[in-house]
Order: structure tokens, then sequence, then C-alpha cells
């Protein structure tokens, strides 16, 4: 090849390289699904909304010791189930919030971990997800349901243990898609 013909396919041969590399290392679009076993992130903040639920204000001894009205959740950031099942919590919180301690564990950290003792999740958890587990304010359990337990269910056994009815009187209530990502809770009629 006639060196001339070298020095003018030098540059385009780099220009080349650089293009391929530029398009090769461009950010791809995002592909969140509630309905996969992807980890998606936060599924909280993705799914419900609401990135204040996780990690929990505090243990489930500190509020067995408070004497307050617990919601146990347990769930995994990479669950389909858990990704659908994100906005029940979010509505727990908006319903119970002042009232009952929702406390949300991811399973991870309790997978082939023997419970030791009451105060201690890996106690309550079956290996099931989503589990939901409302205890009284004495610590004991009054509902322990594993599945996409009905919010219905939920405030039934707090209202149980409270005595109070939820904020804004929620019952019958139904799961309606915003979009391909969120839903909500709404009352049906």
């Amino acid at each position: 090849m006639p060196r001339s013909l070298a020095r003018l396919l030098q540059p385009l041969a780099a220009l080349a390289l650089s293009l391929l590399l530029a398009f090769g290392l461009l950010p791809t679009a995002a592909e969140a699904a509630r309905d996969t076993n992807s980890y998606d992130g936060n599924i909280y903040a993705l799914y419900a909304g609401n990135g204040s639920l996780v990690p929990p204000r505090g243990s489930l001894a500190q509020a067995m010791a408070d004497h307050r009205p617990i919601v146990l959740g347990f769930f995994l950031d990479d669950s389909a189930a858990s990704k659908q099942y994100a906005i029940v919590y979010n509505e727990l919180q908006r319903l119970w919030g002042r009232t009952a301690e929702l406390i949300l564990l991811p399973t991870d950290p309790l997978q082939n971990r023997a419970g030791q003792g009451p105060t201690d999740p890996a106690s309550y958890w079956k290996g099931v997800i989503p589990q939901v587990v409302v205890f009284n304010a004495d610590g004991q359990p009054v509902l322990d349901e594993s599945g996409p337990v009905s919010i219905d269910a939920i405030n039934a056994a707090l209202t149980k243990v409270t005595g109070l009815k939820p904020q804004g009187d929620v019952t019958l209530s139904l799961n309606r898609e915003v979009n391909e990502l969120n839903s909500e809770i709404v009352a049906s009629r």
C-alpha cells in the first residue's frame, strides 16, 4: 500500500473506531418492569412513588418496646410479587403512618438464619414474599399471611388492634393502573 494512502486511511480508521466506541458506550434506556424478577433499584421509590418506606425508621425490637402496633412486611427488590405489592405498603403508610409502625425488610439478610426470639424479624419470616405480619401493642401477631394479602385484611387487623378506623376510611380497595410502572389503591364504589 502506498504511503500516501496509508496516511489517508489512518485518520479514517481512527474516526471509525471512535464512532464505534461512542455508539457502543451510549447509555441505554432503563428497562424497569413491575412484572419481572429483575433488580430495578428501590422498588418503593420506583413502583409506589415513596422512597421513604425503606429503610424503616426503627427496629422491630424498638417498636415492641414502645408498645406500638406494627406492620412487618418482608420483600425482595428483585421480585415481581414484591414490586406489584409495593403500593399496598405505600397506602398503609398513608392510612396508618401515625398510628402503627411500618417496618419493611428485605429478606436477603434473613436467608438461612434462625430467629433469635420474638424481637427478631427472622423469627416470623416464612420464606415466602411478600409476607405481612401485624402485631398488637403487646407484640403478639394478630395477622400473619403470605402472598398478596388484601389491604382490607390488613386494615381490619389494624382496626382490631388500635380500635381506630384507617384515616380516610378506605374499604374494599382496588388496585388501579396509572402507567406501566405505577398504580394506586382506590376505594371501590
